[in-house]
């Protein structure tokens, strides 16, 4: 079966969903508004420039469900999916999926955003299946804490092959569209790496080795 993956902030949503999230705890008062949006916006542009200490961001970004039961945590995350995540939404990313599926292509996003932040949004854009970092949980709460490798640079082709392993797929022929230079490493890896409205490090490399470069925003 041939897949076709997808990278989710800022190319399948055109906004990063990690982030806003973020802004929504501030927005809430469930986190401190001056200290955890400074720091919030720091790991973003770290993120952007490709200097992302991702453990180090993750034991912040994780924090919060910590500190919260599942059921609220969960009534609050789905308001930010109607208020936050809906209008990030993209017309064209939506025909591109569609495309695929025509095609008999398997769907999944593979995402370094946590699990807990992207499964409703894999679900509402209906593809087959979602990798993403994984928050630990443990007696039925989050620990604030990462099971396993997070999907982040290589990171992402490490979970990608323990996922083609454990499902019995293949990689061959496969696509894969992302926006970010940090993405580098999966896009490398694939038949048909796409750039999707990328950074300047990524349009860069992709005119350099002929990939081809889409918008779904325009």
């Amino acid at each position: 079966m041939t897949l076709a993956i997808f990278d989710l902030d800022n190319t399948l949503l055109k906004g990063d969903s990690d982030h806003a999230w973020g802004d929504f705890l501030v927005a809430e008062g469930i986190v401190d508004a001056g200290e955890y949006e400074r720091a919030n916006d720091q790991f973003y542009q770290d993120y952007l420039n490709g200097d992302l200490d991702i453990l180090r961001y993750l034991a912040f970004a994780l924090a919060p469900l910590a500190k919260h039961e599942p059921e609220v945590l969960y009534a609050l995350r789905q308001r930010f999916v109607d208020e936050r995540i809906r209008p990030l939404m993209l017309d064209k990313a939506v025909q591109l999926l569609e495309k695929h599926r025509q095609q008999g292509h398997y769907l999944l996003i593979i995402t370094a955003t946590n699990r807990f932040v992207t499964q409703p949004i894999a679900e509402l854009l209906g593809v087959d299946d979602l990798i993403a970092t994984e928050p630990e949980m443990q007696d039925g709460r989050y620990t604030g804490q990462v099971a396993g490798t997070p999907s982040f640079q290589d990171g992402k082709v490490k979970r990608l092959e323990t996922w083609l392993e454990e499902n019995g797929q293949s990689a061959d022929d496969a696509w894969f569209y992302s926006d970010s230079h940090n993405d580098v490493p999966l896009l490398e890896q694939v038949a048909h790496p796409i750039a999707v409205d990328p950074d300047s490090k990524l349009e860069a490399l992709a005119q350099e080795r002929g990939w081809p470069v889409i918008s779904l925003r325009n």
